[in-house]
């Protein structure tokens, strides 16, 4: 039986665009694809008719000895995929759809072949220690960074002399190469340019051919005010470099915080441990005490002050970091007990106790609540 003409089995008209022929034919595709039609009879071989139609009409080459010498000359330029029933062409046919519809999504497009030439370089880390001080009022560090870097000697093509990769001969720039196994068609990476669809014919001596070295590089950093342990500052461009000609990736610098002998942070707050004796903080005084921009604060102490009584400097903490001001710097006391105390001191403080029975509330409340404990455990 004759076939029917493949613009008909399509719904096109002689002159149709590949663009129109491509459509038309996953409309068809579609509409008439068995799993969908499982009542038609007919519907494999209507099937089968419009894969050989498109399969026939996108090719340029095909679709012109189609329109000169019919459908035998066509598949006699191997049409039909050597008398093997179409499966083929079929599976061809349909694996160039499924890269249509899909191809975008998956992300395997942007050059020839749907294979970016060029391969963005890979973002890097760097951990960066800053002291407090450093952390209160900014700086500017001077960090070296071990990266790959673009080759001076080829401007980065990996080629020697800076010359322009050549497409790849073997999978002609497509990036991967196709392999029919009965009625699949399979896809793999091509083996000559390792999927880059190009490839170097001269290959730079100072690189091998990559279009990057290994190199130091020297990088100032701008380390902003109230930073804290966590904060990450990223350099755009200034990680990995790209793989023959490829974008830079980025450079990560991660801060920690030193510990500080004086001072403990808390947000945007400071806690300062100030130790004072006895007889300072019964009577009360004044003290003077650090401050992180390297100055000094006098802080009054209420008579009878108590270890661990707290106290607010305002706005001499650490500066927020995206501006909205300063925290505050508390004062915790700590009373002391002196030690290596002579003959005469001794003497004094017994007398002194001897004379302030009434003068230690906490004490005398606490063995108040004591002796009570122990009257009820004997009762």
């Amino acid at each position: 039986m004759a076939k029917r003409d493949f613009y008909e089995v399509l719904g096109l008209e002689r002159g149709a665009s590949g663009d129109e022929i491509k459509k038309a034919y996953r409309q068809k595709a579609k509409e008439l694809h068995p799993d969908r039609n499982s009542d038609n009879p007919n519907a494999e071989n209507q099937f089968k008719e419009v894969n050989e139609a498109y399969d026939t009409l996108k090719d340029d080459q095909k679709r012109a000895i189609y329109d000169r010498y019919g459908p035998d000359a066509a598949n006699g330029m191997g049409g039909m995929g050597g008398g093997r029933g179409g499966q083929g062409d079929f599976a061809s046919a349909f694996s160039d759809v499924f890269e249509d519809l899909f191809g975008d999504f998956m992300g395997q497009r942007g050059g020839p072949g749907g294979r970016q030439r060029a391969q963005r370089g890979s973002d890097l880390r760097y951990n960066l220690r800053v002291t407090l001080e450093e952390a209160f009022s900014g700086a500017q560090k001077t960090i070296t960074v071990p990266a790959s870097v673009a080759c001076s000697a080829c401007s980065g093509t990996g080629a020697e002399g800076g010359a322009e990769p050549v497409t790849c001969p073997t999978c002609s720039g497509m990036g991967k190469v196709r392999a029919q196994q009965g009625f699949f068609t399979v896809e793999r990476t091509c083996p000559t340019c390792s999927g880059m669809g190009q490839i170097v014919k001269n290959p730079c001596k100072s690189c091998g051919g990559a279009g990057r070295v290994e190199k130091e590089r020297a990088l100032s950093v701008n380390i902003p005010a109230g930073v804290e342990t966590g904060t990450r500052i990223r350099l755009a461009g200034e990680g990995e470099a790209g793989l023959r000609g490829g974008p830079s990736g980025d450079l990560y610098i991660f801060l920690e915080v030193r510990d500080h002998p004086l001072f403990q942070r808390d947000g945007v707050n400071l806690y300062c441990r100030v130790p004072v004796g006895v007889a300072s903080a019964a009577l009360g005084g004044d003290i003077e005490v650090p401050t992180i921009d390297g100055g000094r604060s006098r802080v009054k102490i209420p008579a009878g002050s108590q270890t661990g009584r707290q106290m607010r400097l305002r706005g001499k903490g650490m500066p927020a970091l995206r501006g909205g001001g300063s925290g505050d710097m508390l004062i915790e006391l700590a009373v002391e007990t002196p030690v290596n105390l002579t003959a005469r001191q001794k003497e004094l403080l017994r007398e002194f106790d001897a004379l302030s029975e009434d003068n230690n509330p906490e004490s005398s409340s606490f063995f108040s609540k004591v002796k009570g404990f122990w009257d009820s455990m004997k009762n």
